[in-house]
């Protein structure tokens, strides 16, 4: 079955960054788009950023675009989300998912606080 885990996320000061991985099993990972989303205390679940199979094409809300960066390492069946300049209103937990397959892991924490 899908498993998805992710990690990287923890406490970091406003313009701080973070680096948030995803490693992936359980499908064909190099053949999948992968995407991350996000959800903060009291809201749903929303879109972050997406990446093609072969990582050739990437898309980014707009909250986030020039902030943050996905990539992906098909060989390591892992996909990361490098965040910088990071806003109180990107508190939230980062979920990583194979949209196709409608699958989610446990999620990990970022908070950005003075």
């Amino acid at each position: 079955q899908v498993q998805l885990v992710e990690s990287g996320g923890g406490l970091v000061q406003p313009g701080g960054s973070l680096r948030l991985s995803c490693a992936a099993s359980g499908f064909t990972f190099s053949i999948a788009t992968m995407s991350w989303y996000r959800q903060a205390p009291g809201k749903g679940r929303g879109f972050v950023a997406s990446i093609s199979s072969d990582g050739g094409t990437t898309n980014y809300a707009d909250s986030v675009k020039g902030r943050f960066t996905i990539s992906r390492d098909n060989r390591e069946n892992t996909v990361y989300l490098q965040m910088n300049s990071l806003k109180p209103e990107d508190t939230a937990v980062y979920y990583c998912t194979p949209p196709k397959f409608g699958s989610w892991g446990q999620g990990t924490q970022v908070t950005v606080s003075s």
